[in-house]
């Protein structure tokens, strides 16, 4: 009866299972390594998104900048500047 597994037929199996694991660890390395990159790419495309709303908003105070309902309010808000005897009522509650 012939030996099954002759020595090169084992050297051959060894070898054909060798390159197998290699191939399987390497795509799975390199499925890991797609998706970190594909999770950078979202959040890096996310923040470009809130940058160009940011831009818009400060585009549009740009615009407003000179007009009368921009300088009032932003006298009211932030130099606590009323007009004449205009009352300003103030809850403490908060």
């Amino acid at each position: 009866m012939k030996k099954l597994f002759s020595n090169n037929n084992l050297i051959k199996m060894i070898f054909v299972l060798v390159i197998i694991s290699y191939a399987i660890i390497t795509l799975t390395a390199q499925q890991k390594k797609l998706n970190s990159y594909a999770n950078t790419n979202k959040y890096y495309t996310s923040k470009i998104e809130e940058q160009k709303e940011y831009k818009e908003k400060l585009v549009k105070t740009k615009e407003n900048l000179n007009s009368d309902e921009y300088i009032e309010k932003i006298a009211r808000e932030k130099l606590d500047m009323y007009y004449p005897n205009e009352k300003v009522y103030v809850d403490v509650a908060q």
